[in-house]
């Protein structure tokens, strides 16, 4: 019931940014570390990372 209020706390939109986010960089790990073969630069993918870490820093509870 206590993460539920949280969560309730927290824009939808930043909920679903940050989803989308650990998403997306998972993908790029994946292609990066595993198949070798990025389709992003490594400044598109630190602008990624840039931005979940503030995010995730603005809303630890997420």
């Amino acid at each position: 019931m206590a993460e539920e209020q949280i969560k309730r706390e927290i824009p939808p939109e930043i909920i679903e940014r940050v989803k989308k986010l650990r998403e997306e960089i998972e993908y790029h790990n994946y292609r990066y570390y595993v198949l070798d073969s990025p389709v992003i630069s490594d400044a598109e993918y630190d602008a990624l990372m840039r931005e979940l870490k503030e995010l995730e820093a603005r809303y630890p509870e997420l």
